[in-house]
């Protein structure tokens, strides 16, 4: 039946947008590369979401959605971090030939930024094999991460004033940032789930509040309320750890 392979071919388009997404970050173009993975961000909602209407779980499904995130939220961001690098750097990206005129330093501020795909990868291969994570996450999940990266490169490519966006853009500050991302994508923390199984207040209550106040932070402060939404769901996942 068709009907069982339409949320396999929505994950496709996860694919290609994600792909799509890695083309135009090492071409420098941050603001499409930035659409393309909030486009595969929601196509990845929806594959889950036909998924679940249609019925339609396959072993083969699931695999391919984890290799699509690899590329969308592991590959793709991993890229933009790289270019917000050569950003930081030299003010513009930067052609393959330059690379063997780099100093160590730089080297290894550009090419930490390869860590965002293998802990991406390493934290997708550890979801689909890890009961514990069924109604919440263990690490933190990549398109969080990714939509996190998105965030910063839409600050930067939208020119947003403020000392705050001229510190995030500091080399030593998205190296910072590319480890602890990394560390937080395999780490052993307990992560909460946005999905709703009912609607109850008591069931929901950190996911209604965290809704909440998302909402408020992208409408109030636009990309740094998208990257602070992203903090915030961190900073509630380690406090409600640490509570235990």
């Amino acid at each position: 039946m068709i009907r069982k392979h339409i949320p396999n071919f929505i994950t496709c388009l996860n694919i290609g947008s994600g792909s799509l997404a890695v083309l135009f970050a090492v071409q420098g173009d941050l603001k499409l590369a930035v659409i393309l993975i909030f486009t595969a961000a929601l196509f990845d909602f929806l594959d889950g979401m036909a998924a679940r209407l249609l019925h339609a779980y396959s072993a083969i499904g699931k695999e391919l959605d984890s290799l699509a995130d690899v590329i969308s939220f592991g590959l793709a961001p991993g890229m933009i971090m790289m270019v917000m690098q050569e950003y930081a750097f030299f003010g513009n990206p930067m052609s393959a030939s330059n690379f063997g005129n780099l100093s160590f330093w730089k080297m290894i501020c550009i090419f930490s930024s390869l860590l965002i795909p293998v802990a991406s990868a390493l934290r997708l291969a550890k979801f689909n094999v890890d009961i514990r994570q069924s109604d919440s996450f263990i690490g933190l999940p990549t398109p969080a991460n990714a939509i996190f990266i998105a965030a910063l490169a839409l600050i930067l490519t939208t020119g947003e004033p403020g000392t705050f966006s001229t510190i995030i853009f500091h080399p030593v500050v998205l190296l910072i940032i590319t480890l602890a991302m990394s560390f937080l994508l395999v780490s052993e923390i307990k992560m909460f789930s946005l999905k709703f199984v009912n609607l109850t207040w008591k069931e929901n209550k950190v996911r209604f509040i965290f809704l909440a106040i998302s909402a408020i932070l992208v409408i109030t402060l636009t990309s740094y309320g998208i990257a602070a939404s992203i903090v915030l769901f961190i900073l509630i996942s380690v406090s409600k750890e640490i509570k235990k």
